[in-house]
């Protein structure tokens, strides 16, 4: 009995050997470009055009230039796509949608994805039918009013006109709010961005309710910004982010992984102006990241160059955010990198 159980025991190590010596030459097996079950992807690739839906008009996040070029940090969300399947950011179309018939244009397939400010909730993800691949900016809904009016906290609003665009989280945050806190208002209820800012400063409304990002970017585009108190009251969580249609698996993966290929970048300190320097860097991380070693491109159906493509063509996180937010007066905040006191974006690791 001895001898048999000696034998089973070297007949079960020497198995358990041999699988043990297969694994990592099965984890180092190059990757299979991830081809086809993407249907989205697919039409997008035979279309040679990316559309994006933004916003009809909102400065540091989607707005056309003087030329009529989209720019914003939004707009840069869809030109990094493009550069991971083309190297060329020139190839979106954009859609302008409005808070009320955004959703419509996702369901439809009028638009590829959003990139439009809008809050992920659960039901948007559920009954909507949609898929948020990240958060992009942490924001919450606040008030902006005129300075004149000596306001200085959204308690001071009793009995105020608020205006406020329909079909939003910003209207039903609103109601919760001065219900919860036993404060009467009446509201403006305005569907069109433009419409609905041209409302507030024509003295429609008493005060003004969006994003404090909204309300931030509104306020730097008045003649005289200093006419305008955002209040400090922040009423709500509205994490942002990209969204496509259920069921698109590969493509969520993708912009998934585009936004923590930006968060990443800014982490390692690699930049538009260093990326090509940084390719030959020893850092695993780096390296792996770039495209140097390993297929985590491949892994997602592009080229394992991709992430040089995105921060040579847009620059990482931090720039995009600084190109874009800061000149309107928009600082980090949660928006920092998990290792700055505060700061709550965070990527896993490119491996």
């Amino acid at each position: 009995m001895k001898a048999m159980r000696l034998s089973v025991t070297r007949a079960v190590g020497g198995a358990a050997l041999a699988l043990a010596m297969t694994v990592p030459a099965l984890a180092q097996a190059p990757a299979a470009p991830a081809a086809g079950g993407s249907p989205t992807l697919d039409a997008i690739r035979a279309r040679g055009t990316l559309i994006c839906g933004v916003n009809t008009g909102l400065a540091g996040f989607a707005q056309p230039d003087s030329q009529g070029v989209w720019r914003g940090f939004d707009v840069d969300y869809c030109r990094a796509v493009a550069l991971a399947l083309w190297n060329d950011a020139n190839r979106v179309r954009y859609v302008p949608t409005t808070a009320q018939n955004r959703f419509t244009a996702l369901q439809s397939g009028e638009v590829d994805m959003l990139a439009r400010n809008t809050t992920w909730t659960l039901s948007r993800d559920t009954s909507l039918g949609f898929d948020f691949t990240g958060i992009n900016f942490y924001d919450g809904q606040g008030f902006m009013v005129k300075a004149s009016t000596g306001v200085r906290t959204a308690r001071e609003l009793e009995g105020a006109t608020i205006c406020v665009q329909p079909g939003t989280t910003t209207e039903q945050n609103l109601t919760d709010w001065a219900r919860s806190n036993r404060i009467r208002f009446t509201p403006v209820v305005i569907e069109r961005l433009e419409e609905v800012v041209q409302a507030y400063v024509a003295g429609r409304c008493d005060a003004y309710t969006t994003d404090v990002s909204g309300l931030a970017a509104t306020r730097s585009a008045q003649p005289n910004p200093r006419e305008h108190s955002i209040l400090p009251d922040v009423i709500s969580k509205e994490p942002l982010g990209p969204l496509i249609r259920h069921g698109d698996q590969r493509f969520a993966d993708l912009l998934r992984w585009i936004h923590f290929g930006l968060i990443g970048a800014e982490e390692l300190g690699i930049t538009a102006a260093n990326v090509q320097q940084r390719a030959s860097d020893a850092n695993p991380e780096v390296q792996r990241m770039l495209g140097r070693t390993g297929d985590l491109g491949r892994m997602l159906g592009v080229d394992n160059a991709w992430m040089v493509n995105i921060i040579r063509g847009v620059g990482n996180y931090g720039e995009i955010f600084a190109r874009n937010l800061e000149p309107i007066g928009i600082q980090r905040g949660p928006n920092a990198l998990w290792t700055t006191p505060g700061g709550l974006q965070y990527a896993p690791p490119f491996r």
